[in-house]
């Protein structure tokens, strides 16, 4: 009966899948406690720790006469040092040069530290997509770039080159602040709606962008400064039109 825990030499496939709920829900809860960070933001201890945990959970989720029980401990136990590792080094300036390497200089002041890129085997090609994904095509422009902990490269430009804010041009734009979605793939979020408008204001708002019921609105979203965005329901064929257009 209990077969998915212990494990058998031939699992049934319904037991195979108790044992994906399980891990799966066993897993959420890991993140859970440990607390949730940005894919693109990851570092080396976090990936390490990813890479452990999924082949000691996902060996008993291939082979069936492997018992849960181990893995799941195991499983548990590394969270505890990641977890650990990861106050310590809070909590310790000093210990968390040990985990998380410091930002590296690549361009000062709009010069290519050539040793630099050597000594972090990145090529002038790779340097110069990573400038271009930061909208950075013209090197004059560059006054830092920084290799980040995470891998990624930052970039300063030049203060001549920043863009224009509004402060800068002496004036004070209304805060836009979060959008709240009204209505999502057709349908009124009312726990959104209620806290800021009223149904007949959002009907109002539909006439207005040319619909006349919610279901034809795939996506409606009010911020702050009242500013309205809607999205249209298109139809496979409107779609396909504007994608061949495209």
């Amino acid at each position: 009966m209990f077969d998915f825990w212990q494990g058998a030499s031939e699992l049934p496939v319904y037991n195979y899948l108790i044992r994906a709920i399980i891990v799966y829900i066993y897993i959420f809860l890991l993140i859970k406690v440990l607390g949730q960070r940005s894919i693109g933001t990851i570092n080396p201890l976090d990936f390490i720790f990813g890479v452990i945990i999924g082949d000691i959970v996902g060996e008993p989720l291939a082979d069936g006469e492997i018992p849960l029980p181990g893995p799941l401990a195991a499983a548990a136990f590394i969270s505890a040092i990641h977890l650990f590792l990861s106050w310590i080094a809070l909590k310790m300036p000093r210990f968390r040069r040990v985990i998380e390497d410091e930002p590296i200089v690549l361009i000062n002041k709009g010069k290519i530290l050539h040793k630099e890129l050597n000594r972090m085997k990145i090529t002038v090609e790779s340097l110069m997509m990573d400038l271009r994904l930061q909208n950075a095509i013209d090197l004059s422009e560059v006054d830092y770039a920084v290799l980040e902990s995470n891998g990624q490269i930052s970039v300063i430009k030049k203060t001549q080159f920043d863009a224009a804010t509004p402060d800068d041009l002496g004036k004070m734009p209304i805060s836009k602040g979060y959008p709240t979605v009204l209505i999502q793939d057709g349908h009124v979020i009312d726990a959104n709606l209620s806290k800021l408008k009223s149904r007949s204001w959002l009907q109002e708002q539909l006439l207005k962008h040319g619909l006349k019921e919610p279901k034809e609105c795939f996506l409606m979203t009010l911020d702050e400064a009242e500013n309205v965005y809607v999205s249209k329901r298109l139809s496979d064929e409107d779609q396909s039109h504007i994608l061949g257009n495209s």
